[in-house]
């Protein structure tokens, strides 16, 4: 009978998308993540080449699954408002996804500045299709040009993810206050991206 490399290779990636979730790049163990497959560890190394080569094909492969259910065309940059909600409810759906870029920033922001990003050619090319995007939308007139389409876009993406990144500080926020407009953290999140990026024209 032959071997299903591919359905091994997605059972490995599903276990480590966990794993990493759960202890982070440096504590995650090829150990823990072959025994969740159930999978021989070698074929870690076989396929992937090693815990970090494995940890950048999580990463890239979590990008491709949220750019795929959240697309951003330049029409659709237009309202990143809009754009923001939708990847909210993205990462409502997938808790782990932001765990695995807060994790990642620790150990990088450890490292100090310059030092390479996991999938570094792959997530480069993801966000720089937002990027023009944003730009499209901003020369369209529909979006503000007071900051440059990257750290606009950084802007919107720091914002969703810090919902998520800060849980703590958002319950110790929002505690104080009895009636806060809007009620919903998405509503909010929709409306102050809208302010942000809003040209002021219209």
């Amino acid at each position: 009978m032959a071997w299903d490399t591919a359905r091994t290779k997605q059972l490995l990636l599903d276990a480590a998308v966990e794993e990493f979730a759960e202890h982070g790049p440096e504590g995650a163990r090829v150990a823990r993540v072959a025994a969740r497959a159930g999978v021989n560890k070698e074929r870690i190394y076989q396929y992937f080449g090693g815990k970090d080569r494995l940890f950048g094909a999580v990463l890239a492969a979590e990008l491709a699954g949220l750019a795929a259910a959240v697309p951003l065309s330049a029409e659709q940059a237009g309202d990143l408002g809009d754009y923001a909600g939708r990847v909210h409810d993205y990462h409502l759906a997938h808790p782990h996804f932001s765990r695995l870029l807060a994790w990642e920033g620790l150990q990088h922001g450890a490292q100090g500045d310059g030092g390479a990003v996991a999938a570094e050619a792959e997530r480069a090319a993801h966000y720089a299709e937002k990027v023009r995007a944003v730009a499209a939308a901003q020369d369209a007139g529909a979006l503000t040009r007071d900051a440059d389409a990257a750290r606009l876009t950084y802007a919107v993406i720091a914002l969703v993810n810090a919902w998520f990144m800060l849980p703590q500080v958002a319950r110790l926020l929002l505690s104080a206050v009895p009636d806060p407009r809007p009620a919903g953290d998405r509503d909010a999140l929709v409306l102050l991206v809208r302010r942000l990026t809003s040209n002021g024209t219209g």
